[in-house]
């Protein structure tokens, strides 16, 4: 994946591994959204306390999140 080797550096990004405490918190969420992937990125925008740029409507739904747009 070479196109994208400097994306994160550019645009001042930082890959967030995916950890152990984030996996705990899925257990700990309400099923506001069904899939899962979207509860993975809840999950670890909660126990970093960064905020999740979407449009999607669902994630408002979570106490705490932070959402952008």
């Amino acid at each position: 994946m070479r196109w994208c080797s400097g994306w994160p550096t550019d645009l001042k990004m930082r890959v967030l591994p995916y950890t152990t405490e984030h996996a705990l918190r899925l257990f700990d969420l309400p099923l506001h959204h069904t899939d899962p992937f979207d509860r993975q990125i809840v999950a670890q925008a909660l126990a970093e306390d960064i905020p999740v740029v979407t449009a999607d409507e669902a994630f408002r739904r979570y106490s705490g999140i932070k959402v952008i747009w």
